[in-house]
């Protein structure tokens, strides 16, 4: 009787995986960082990481909505919250709603060993209907100047697939240009920097604003970043598209989906939900 049981309550399992497998909309992919500590000028350094509710926000919404999320960080580990962000001014003055995302973000599959770069490009990019990637200063340490990073975006360009970034997040994009290291180099040394066959050249688009980026510049006691990412983008050829600082703002043009700040989480959602459901 007990072995059964059990055979069945595996049986069970199977069929009721299968099932969600079925109703399944499809795959996005989730890329972030793998690192925790910013550079500064000077050799300073501050703690970093994704965005409480520029994650959990949009991923609450792909989930509900029947998406599967698919976590990727460069070196395949677990990203960190950036506890800046862990705050309720991002969660309308709601602890309950800032613990309920935060519980979302807790039981996404895979939060804890996600996959590496290198295991998403081995696996093929087909299967996944969008790519989204979250805010948090720290996609400029390792998404920036990643080639593996443009070669993933490269393909969803190429395939006109929904690809979506949040205030920070849209530096990434820097990375799909021949050498993106180089241009990166070039920023922090503060020499002419020219993009290199960049795909983005003269989509509109948008990031943390110069004017926002000042105001969190100046809760470094007097540190300076290494640069400002929206005038990186506008470097590159990017349309920069801003709203009043701290409103939100979603600029979309063809596949590309940016928002400028954390304030634009639900909008960007919207935007990126409203592009899958237009798709064929």
């Amino acid at each position: 009787m007990i072995k059964r049981t059990a055979i069945s309550l595996a049986l069970l399992t199977l069929f009721s995986q299968h099932v969600l497998a079925s109703q399944s909309k499809g795959q996005i992919l989730v890329l972030l960082s793998s690192e925790s500590q910013m550079q500064l000028q000077e050799g300073k350094t501050e703690p970093t990481g994704y965005y409480l509710n520029e994650f959990g926000v949009p991923a609450d919404a792909f989930i509900k909505a029947g998406y599967e999320l698919v976590l990727a960080t460069p070196k395949g580990n677990a990203p960190v919250v950036d506890q800046k962000s862990v705050t309720v001014d991002f969660f309308g003055g709601s602890a309950e709603e800032m613990q309920r995302i935060s519980t979302v973000i807790a039981n996404i599959d895979g939060i804890n060993d996600t996959l590496s770069l290198q295991e998403v490009l081995q696996g093929g990019l087909a299967q996944y209907e969008a790519v989204f990637i979250p805010g948090g200063h720290a996609p400029l340490i390792d998404l920036a100047n990643n080639p593996e990073v443009g070669m993933i975006l490269s393909h969803f360009n190429a395939e006109a697939k929904p690809t979506a970034a949040i205030c920070h997040g849209p530096i990434t994009l820097l990375s799909a240009q021949q050498h993106p290291a180089q241009f990166e180099q070039a920023l922090v040394s503060q020499s002419p920097a020219e993009a290199s066959n960049w795909i983005y050249d003269g989509y509109r688009m948008t990031i943390f604003s110069n004017e926002e980026e000042a105001v969190f510049e100046a809760s470094l006691n007097g540190a300076k970043l290494q640069y400002y990412p929206g005038k990186a983008m506008q470097q590159a050829g990017g349309d920069m598209q801003y709203s009043e600082a701290w409103t939100p703002n979603v600029v979309v043009d063809r596949e590309l989906i940016t928002g400028q700040n954390p304030f634009s989480d639900k909008a960007l959602a919207a935007a990126m939900l409203q592009q899958l459901a237009a798709k064929p």
